[in-house]
């Protein structure tokens, strides 16, 4: 790879991108330092005689180390020394694998600090696949300041967290998974980079784009090569060498550079030919235009979380405002074309245009979803929908969800009826600790029950170590009703909706109340799929269906009913 160190038989050679230094040392932790070889384009080079263990770091003044940006594995955290890897040493029990197609896709998204690390979530496993879910998909897991936090504050992506294992324990648990017939997703942030430990504007102030602006601070700068080397070998290195079977790139519209993700997309397509893999973007924008057999797979839709979560608890504030009028025409669009917002203005946008059509895409290029990480954790309080929902809806919600022809994804917790809170975490320390914990508060001030500065004192403290331990999922008071519930939704979809998922079209769908609709498809093998719902609190009429449901819950057309039908 372009980027960090190489093993060969006569020793290592050490590589870093410093277009802003003359000078640059490589240090090794009890060896000789040496003075790296400048190269053409801002490159520095070295080659030491040591092999796999070996720490090392860079020293650009006398003041100044750094670790290597690249590194694979860190001592110390991410101020510490870097650690050179051997990407070969772990040996895979399971070297055969090559994935499963995109339709049979039922997705569970983890925490992997909340279940104990790499080892805690591979003990996880026998669990969910017990249930019916065939994939599992691991928050960033990249490096990032101190021992807990969600992994989007990340600052060396090349190297798995220390607090939640090894390279070869995270190796260890895609084995399992494989060995379980999981596949296996990582979400990677290659959007930005976290507050803590991040030196790249010390010795390369051109990998940003100061004149363009995101949450974050300055653009990522993919345009400039060693840039675009840097995220396309990152994603290149997940794939081949720890064998994901997909990668969920997150908030790509922060970005801002099309040609960067297609050109991306192309080059993983041509270096993993052979298996499954599969490439899913986080695109605020909904950019129908990325979701292309060539490039991406499919695209978490948050317009189906959006419109659901209004019609579940009624909430209309901050962007659900998008989704308060007519809620359910709005999911009907939903159901029958995939986005909602195709170029329309978005009220939570200053009215500017979101969006672009999509109505001709497959229904398997959104990823569906009703809790997440963000949609819980950037609650203030972190409530699941276990506790903001009739339970009767919530179960009718669940059934589209598992029964309609979208991709979908649970959250850890989602299967057992979890009660227990996912909060916002991090393990910052000192003025960082106080600007994020305050920065937070302040977040929630527009939001009513929070406009009084005494009410927001009691929105948790993000670096305190009880808000992380409160975070774990532990089983709801109805946790046997709701695991029965998964467990006979996703035979379900095994047994009569995966075999028939390729080549299904929409055929329309329309709101038959003010919270009821009722969507059909035409699945790949000629069947009609139609399901019937209503999440309103009136009652209204189903459609009348000769054949009998293949699932039905509640008093047809009443307040938290649905049906589902699939017609030869």
């Amino acid at each position: 790879m372009t980027w960090g160190p190489t093993l060969a038989e006569e020793g290592t050679t050490f590589r870093l991108w410093a277009p802003d230094r003359d000078v640059v040392t490589l240090e090794i932790a009890d060896g000789d330092a040496v003075q790296m070889t400048p190269e053409p384009e801002g490159w520095f080079s070295a080659n030491s005689p040591v092999g796999a263990g070996a720490r090392y770091r860079f020293r650009l003044a006398d003041d100044l180390t750094v670790p290597d940006p690249a590194a694979r594995a860190q001592d110390g955290g991410v101020h510490g020394w870097s650690v050179v890897v051997d990407p070969d040493a772990y040996a895979w029990r399971t070297p055969d694998w090559s994935g499963r197609p995109w339709e049979e896709m039922v997705i569970q998204e983890v925490h992997v600090g909340t279940l104990g690390g790499f080892a805690g979530v591979a003990d996880h496993l026998p669990a969910i696949v017990e249930l019916g879910i065939t994939a599992v998909e691991l928050m960033p897991v990249n490096a990032f300041g101190g021992t807990r936090n969600w992994g989007y504050d990340g600052v060396l992506p090349y190297a798995p967290a220390e607090s939640y294992g090894t390279p070869d324990d995270l190796k260890a648990l895609v084995d399992r998974a494989h060995e379980l017939g999981l596949a296996v997703f990582l979400d990677v942030v290659y959007n930005h980079f976290g507050p803590d430990g991040n030196y790249l504007g010390a010795y390369a102030k051109g990998f940003f784009h100061p004149e363009v602006d995101t949450p974050w601070g300055g653009a990522v700068a993919v345009d400039q090569a060693p840039v675009h080397r840097y995220f396309v070998d990152n994603a290149l290195m997940w794939l081949n060498e720890y064998k994901f079977d997909g990668l969920r790139f997150d908030a790509v519209h922060a970005i801002e550079n099309d040609a960067f993700l297609d050109a991306m997309a192309a080059e993983l397509r041509e270096k993993t030919a052979g298996r499954h893999v599969h490439l899913v973007l986080e695109n605020e924008g909904n950019d129908a235009d990325r979701l292309r057999p060539a490039a991406f797979d499919a695209q978490w839709n948050d317009d189906f979380h959006n419109v659901l979560h209004v019609l579940l608890t009624g909430e209309t504030s901050a962007y659900y405002a998008d989704f308060a009028d007519r809620p359910a025409e709005r999911l009907a669009r939903c159901l029958s074309e995939g986005f909602i917002y195709q170029g329309e203005g978005s009220p939570n946008h200053d009215g500017k245009p979101r969006g672009k059509p999509s109505a001709h895409l497959s229904p398997t290029a959104f990823v569906a979803f009703l809790q997440n990480h963000d949609q819980i954790g950037n609650r203030a309080m972190g409530e699941r929908l276990t506790l903001l929902a009739d339970r009767q809806k919530l179960h009718a919600a669940t059934a589209l969800l598992l029964l309609g022809p979208q991709i979908p994804l649970l959250f850890i917790g989602d299967e057992h009826g979890s009660e227990s809170p996912f909060l916002f975490f991090t393990d910052f320390h000192d003025e960082l600790a106080d600007a994020v914990r305050e920065g937070r508060r302040k977040e929630f001030a527009k939001f009513a029950a929070f406009a009084d500065p005494e009410a927001r004192k009691a929105i948790p403290d993000p670096n305190a170590h009880e808000t992380f331990e409160r975070s774990r999922s532990h089983p709801g008071t109805d946790a046997m009703e709701w695991q029965d519930l998964y467990r006979n939704l996703l035979k379900i979809r095994h047994e009569q909706i995966m075999p028939r998922l390729r080549n299904t079209t929409a055929i329309g769908a329309e709101a038959i109340g003010e919270g009821a609709v009722v969507a059909r498809w035409g699945m790949g093998d000629g069947a009609v799929l139609t399901i019937a719902l209503n999440l309103g609190d009136d009652a209204v009429v189903f459609p009348e269906i000769e054949a009998s449901p293949a699932y039905a819950d509640g008093e047809p057309g009443k307040p938290g009913s649905i049906a589902v039908w699939l017609e030869p």
